[in-house]
């Protein structure tokens, strides 16, 4: 599979901007952890997919270390201003989908050794399973965060075409597939 293949599919499943980058580029920092911690979006402990539920951070952290490459990838939506929080609700659930069908093209091409982390919590139920002490009822789709696993978006897009921030009233997300000796990658 040729990087070139990688990125179309991510373009066509939705995303903004894609490039596949090695795991030299991927920055791995504890710090993010303790950042869920803060609880700021509300998710700690309330999203399967989300911290502490997702794991251990030394563990996460050493599992994306198993993986030689990454297709990283974004979205960007339109708001109408910098408060426009409906904005961005609606820019992470269109997030959510590119990564769901991002998913879906990925796996014949690179199996099912992959990692696929996307941002925030999972975001595939209105109401995470684990609010209503249920198991996860979509454990296969389900994707958790590439802060959950200490990944430094900021810096890990730095040196690539994608820009973490991409202007007045708009909003960025990534995601990252993660893989390796299954998903060979040419020039």
């Amino acid at each position: 599979m040729q990087k070139e293949q990688l990125i179309q599919l991510a373009l066509e499943s939705g995303a903004a901007k894609a490039a596949v980058i090695e795991q030299a580029q991927i920055v791995l920092s504890p710090v993010f952890r303790e950042i869920c911690a803060q609880n700021s979006c509300g998710s700690w402990g309330k999203c399967w997919m989300c911290p502490p539920d997702v794991g251990d951070i030394d563990e996460l952290m050493a599992r994306v270390h198993r993986y030689p490459f990454g297709l990283l990838y974004q979205t960007i939506a339109q708001l109408e201003d910098s408060y426009d929080v409906e904005g961005m609700a609606e820019g992470g659930h269109a997030h959510v989908q590119v990564s769901q069908k991002l998913q879906r093209a990925v796996l014949p091409v690179l199996g099912r050794e992959i990692l696929h982390l996307t941002c925030g919590g999972c975001g595939l139920c209105a109401v995470c399973a684990k609010r209503t002490g249920e198991p996860c009822r979509h454990p296969e789709q389900a994707l958790p965060s590439m802060e959950s696993y200490g990944i430094d978006v900021y810096n890990t897009a730095k040196g690539t075409a994608l820009r973490y921030i991409n202007g007045q009233n708009t909003v960025t997300f990534f995601g990252i597939v993660l893989f390796g000796e299954h998903g060979n990658v040419s020039a």
